[in-house]
């Protein structure tokens, strides 16, 4: 019986999240490209998809307290 240790995991959403922070502010380096090539594609959209939209909520939340309509 072989114990399957965090190294042999398939990476998965969190680390597509990470890529997809870091492809954002545009940070990411060669080592994490090959740390996601072996990922979902539905990882990359969902990731996406949940971040942009936070991205777009934190935008419209602060334009309401800064122009006191909040």
């Amino acid at each position: 019986m072989s114990q399957v240790g965090p190294q042999d995991k398939e990476p998965g959403l969190l680390a597509a999240v990470k890529a997809v922070f870091c492809a954002f502010f545009g940070v990411r380096g060669s080592k994490a490209h090959e740390e996601v090539s072996h990922l979902r594609p539905v990882y990359f959209v969902v990731a996406g998809i949940v971040g942009a939209a936070l991205f777009v909520l934190v935008l419209v939340t602060l334009v309401h307290f800064v122009t006191g309509k909040g």
